[in-house]
């Protein structure tokens, strides 16, 4: 299956850029819209992305999308991550939405979905202080009463956008089986006993701990089948991570562009610098990573669209694995290539940076990709 846009794809990339050049081109303008950087989404500037109906790009006609695919979804994630567009909330809601449209209800897929397109911000809790890439160890509990009432107690941990959602897909046990006992829960935003605290990271304020006391919730709030959370979380992965590659591609191709930008001007010795071959072949080598990056995750995303219900755990983690250790390398080699003024705050590089070494952690580390590739050849 080849991997070049179609003529309606191309015309929505280029409406990403002119969109992302106009409303957030400038230092001045990103950083009026995200409180100096600290803030990697801007609720003001997602509002004006949903009125244009970018923001249901993937999602059904019913419920107010655009009725595109994976791939739709992928170029838009690449396109604005490229711009700088400070719209991080897209990224954990395409994901989540992903998992409401295959196994909410009817009410809870009109009432979350048609919400996204109109601009809702959807986050998933699923990490714990001690489960991570174990997601089997998850100890947040829910339990049934009589009523039918849910109750939830626990904490989750490192939770993006939590503190900007509408509502959280929460993850939690409802049985003793490792993996068997885990069910997905639908929770809005404000619901008593939901305690959001910030965590302070290098970017700047993404990151939460959630915390549950005592949460009560309709017997309708689960989302597919009760003890079937992990068999859903699995049919997920696909998307989540070449949503996650995606978005890491776009940022590698902006931290390259801004490189060779400056060391095209950056004169020492008489002559720019990037006419010296130390420089030109860390270029080529870059140039050549990106494309074949950038073939691979629109190649899988065109898989995912041609066959909806087969899983491609080796694929999708190839992907992911391949766009964020890219974005890292990349964003490194152009401070490198920058020297000092690429560690500075007045160029964009250390933002990159920033935004790109923690890549290979969350979503899935870069180790656990490896595993996953691995065992699908039997080993």
């Amino acid at each position: 299956m080849g991997s070049r846009l179609t003529e309606e794809q191309t015309a929505f990339a280029a409406a990403v850029r002119d969109f992302a050049k106009r409303e957030c081109g400038t230092r001045e303008q990103r950083d009026a819209l995200t409180d100096g950087g600290r803030e990697a989404h801007s609720p003001e500037l997602y509002r004006r992305l949903a009125d244009l109906g970018w923001l249901g790009v993937c999602l059904p006609e019913e419920y107010g999308g655009s009725g595109g695919g994976t791939a739709d979804a992928c170029l838009f994630l690449e396109e604005t991550s490229y711009g700088m567009v400070p719209c991080g909330g897209f990224v954990t809601t395409v994901i989540t939405a992903k998992a409401y449209e295959r196994f909410g209800s009817e009410r809870q897929r009109r009432e979350v979905l048609s919400g996204v397109a109109r601009g809702d911000v959807l986050a998933v809790a699923m990490s714990e202080p001690g489960a991570g890439s174990d997601v089997g160890a998850l100890r947040c509990r829910a339990r049934q009463e009589r009523d039918g009432t849910w109750v939830i107690d626990g904490q989750k941990t490192w939770i993006s956008n939590a503190h900007c959602a509408e509502s959280i897909l929460l993850v939690a046990r409802t049985g003793q089986d490792k993996h068997g006992g885990l069910t997905m829960f639908h929770l809005p935003a404000g619901t008593p006993g939901v305690e959001i605290r910030g965590i302070e990271t290098m970017r700047g304020r993404e990151v939460n701990d959630v915390h549950l006391t005592d949460v009560r919730l309709p017997a309708d709030s689960v989302v597919g089948d009760v003890d079937g959370g992990w068999k859903q979380l699995m049919a997920g992965l696909n998307h989540e991570r070449l949503f996650l590659a995606a978005n890491m591609l776009g940022l590698a191709r902006r931290a390259f562009d801004d490189a060779v930008a400056y060391i095209r001007e950056r004169e020492q010795f008489g002559r720019p610098v990037g006419s010296f071959q130390a420089l030109r072949h860390r270029v080529a080598d870059l140039a050549t990573e990106i494309e074949c990056t950038r073939l691979l995750v629109r190649e899988v995303a065109l898989d995912c669209d041609a066959y909806p219900e087969k899983l491609f755990p080796r694929e999708a983690s190839m992907a992911k694995l391949k766009a964020t250790e890219l974005a890292k390398r990349v964003t490194l080699e152009g401070m490198q290539m920058m020297g000092g003024y690429g560690y500075t705050t007045e160029f964009d590089m250390e933002r990159h940076l920033r935004a790109a070494v923690v890549s290979t952690v969350y979503g899935g580390t870069s180790e656990i990709q490896r595993d996953v590739i691995g065992k699908t050849f039997g080993l």
